[in-house]
């Protein structure tokens, strides 16, 4: 038994070993690297490596180009959870209400999550062009030309700009989400309660909605992190500008790491953006539980 053990605890090991070496090499050591290079003014190049202590943390906090790239990185990562878990949960309750083409319209809506967000930044930002973007000439054909922006070189508009592009490549991923779960639900409860006199959004708030919290959980999760580390669309659409109305943490990360030279201090910023998501999504999944607890 004891040999028989032994020998079934060696199989075992031999097939998580090569998950856990991936793991070691691409996770863990980096993290330590990353935790080590954060208290020095490395730059990336130079095998030197002076350590300063605290400073780059120091410095991130007391800096105004931090906050404000804190400050856009909120704003942005609100407004995609939002409306990209809004128009996901639209689309989904399309899907599964149509009585013909329901595979149709759900590839059709799935389609933008398929493009690269390099390609899907490009494309917008032709969208976006001033003098022959399709959003300015569609305003131009129906006589409201007064309404035409430069949408990404406008810094009150920019942000929200990415974010509209980030909502349209997002939602029909969380739209299968929540079409799975939706169609998890027990069509005879929704029946039932439609017999009883329930109008359609009773039945959606007081048997949908309960039932498909977990699928809210789940969304909700998974924007917040993707909102939080947006790269693609941002380096194609506007570099961070016009100004720093656009630069988040990732960005900045990006910016003063490679463009910069300032490795050390690009890994502090790093390390900080690690734990505000492991925070939010701490508070996050409180609040949801509790939600669906209360659901």
């Amino acid at each position: 038994m004891g040999k028989k053990k032994a020998k079934f605890d060696f199989v075992s090991m031999g097939f998580i070993a090569p998950a856990f070496l991936f793991f070691t090499l691409f996770i863990i050591v980096p993290t330590i690297a990353s935790v080590y290079y954060s208290f020095t003014s490395w730059d990336g190049l130079n095998p030197v490596v002076k350590f300063v202590g605290l400073a780059n943390y120091k410095e991130i906090f007391t800096s105004a180009r931090f906050g404000n790239a804190l400050k856009n990185t909120v704003i942005l990562t609100a407004f995609i959870s939002i409306l990209e878990n809004s128009m996901a949960l639209i689309l989904a309750l399309i899907v599964d209400n149509v009585r013909w083409g329901k595979n149709f319209f759900r590839s059709a809506f799935y389609v933008p999550v398929l493009i690269s967000g390099i390609v899907s930044g490009f494309i917008w930002k032709i969208m976006y062009n001033y003098n022959f973007g399709a959003v300015n000439t569609i305003f131009r054909s129906l006589g409201m030309g007064e309404y035409c922006q430069d949408w990404l070189g406008n810094p009150k508009l920019a942000l929200i700009m990415v974010g509209v592009v980030l909502v349209w490549k997002g939602a029909g991923y969380y739209m299968i989400i929540y079409l799975a779960s939706l169609q998890s639900v027990p069509t005879d409860v929704v029946e039932a309660a439609a017999i009883d006199g329930a109008s359609p959004l009773q039945r959606f708030k007081a048997i949908t909605l309960p039932l498909i919290s977990g699928a809210f959980t789940i969304n909700l999760t998974l924007s917040l992190i993707n909102g939080l580390k947006v790269f693609d669309q941002i380096s194609v659409m506007t570099d961070g500008g016009p100004g720093f109305t656009t630069e988040t943490i990732v960005y900045l990360l990006y910016k003063v790491g490679f463009n910069e030279g300032r490795q050390g201090f690009g890994t502090a910023v790093g390390i900080v953006l690690l734990f505000i998501i492991l925070i939010l999504n701490a508070i996050q999944q409180s609040i949801l539980k509790r939600r669906e607890v209360q659901l």
